[in-house]
């Protein structure tokens, strides 16, 4: 597969890169040319294997911890950013709370304050900090901020989840307005991926995961690699007209109506 220089002479934050989709963005977008910063929250060990993996490239890299439900925490990682990079074209917040699989009735506060402090807080926080930054730089930025396709069929296993997916698309059009022309922010909805914590749950070896390629028109559900390019898109040239979308990338899965 041909990889394309996208990013040369770029800057990349990755929120949640310590390891799934979060780890193989920052690994493509230095494999196109730029320099990541990885962020991480409590997987240092697998933030410092994304940085040797960038580093490998011939790129530079660093890990920064933060907790992103913070305020004062995000600002500290921007401070971070900048001071190391000097500034920061392109951010992808990829941080999300899932937590495990469970019955809608098993639902509890304690998880739906986590979910949503983290998913649309964090988020928010996130895309206001790094942007208002990005706007005080030459040549603005980008923000990508990854969704889920979970807001086009709801989640009766999850629903705080697919409140909070709900809730970036909000936020991503409230920043899109405020940071146009010079910053872009937008939403990156894949659907299934087989990472390595998909692919250790129990439901998913017992059938799940079978049954949900037989529903998919493409016929498979990609790894995390597979996907990575496509988010990054968001934040291409190739993509300087596109700014509060939402980009689906789930082979077909959530087909509807236009």
């Amino acid at each position: 597969m041909t990889v394309f220089q996208r990013f040369t002479g770029k800057t990349v934050l990755v929120t949640g890169a310590g390891t799934g989709f979060g780890a193989e963005i920052a690994v493509r977008a230095a494999q196109e040319g730029a320099d990541v910063a990885v962020h991480y929250r409590s997987s240092r060990a697998g933030a410092e294997a994304t940085a040797e993996r960038v580093t490998a490239l011939g790129r530079k890299a660093f890990v920064v911890r933060a907790d992103i439900a913070e305020h004062d925490q995000i600002k500290h990682l921007a401070d971070e950013v900048w001071s190391r990079f000097g500034r920061l074209d392109v951010a992808v917040n990829n941080v999300g709370e899932a937590r495990e699989q469970m019955s809608w009735r098993d639902v509890t506060e304690e998880s739906v304050d986590h979910v949503l402090a983290v998913d649309v807080k964090g988020t928010l926080l996130c895309t206001h900090e790094f942007g208002a930054r990005m706007l005080e730089q030459d040549g603005g930025g980008a923000i990508v901020n990854i969704g889920s396709t979970v807001v086009a069929r709801g989640s009766a296993r999850a629903p705080q989840y697919a409140a909070a997916k709900y809730g970036i698309i909000g936020l991503t059009k409230s920043y899109a307005h405020a940071l146009a022309p010079a910053v872009r922010v937008n939403v990156f909805a894949p659907g299934f991926i087989e990472t390595e914590a998909t692919l250790g749950r129990e439901d998913w070896r017992s059938g799940r995961g079978d049954q949900l390629r037989k529903m998919t028109p493409m016929g498979r559900i990609p790894g995390p690699a597979e996907l990575a390019g496509a988010a990054l898109f968001l934040a291409t040239q190739d993509a300087h007209h596109i700014t509060g979308g939402f980009l689906v990338a789930d082979g077909g899965y959530n087909m509807i109506g236009a």
